[in-house]
């Protein structure tokens, strides 16, 4: 815990075309080594693709298409009490 207070909670910054906050949080992902124009440039190409093929909204398929991969139940993480106890003892 810090000593200095609580660290303000940051909203994700919107994407400059589709104005979605989505669409960064995707960009971050697909991201690596800091390059951001680059993962940008392979989002929007994408989306065109699907705007081609679907024709219909793309962001409206970028949801539905995450919603479905998402997990509807949260998993918890147990502690296995046996293994904290063997250590322990060490």
């Amino acid at each position: 815990m810090s000593r200095r207070g609580t660290a303000e909670k940051r909203t994700a910054k919107s994407d400059p075309i589709f104005r979605n906050r989505l669409v960064n949080m995707v960009v971050n992902r697909i991201m690596k080594d800091g390059k951001k124009s680059l993962a940008y440039q392979i989002l929007y190409r994408a989306v065109k693709k699907m705007q081609q093929k679907t024709e219909t909204n793309p962001l409206l398929v970028l949801r539905q298409a995450i919603r479905r991969v998402t997990p509807n139940i949260g998993v918890k993480t147990r502690r296995n009490k046996k293994r904290i106890d063997a250590e322990s003892s060490d």
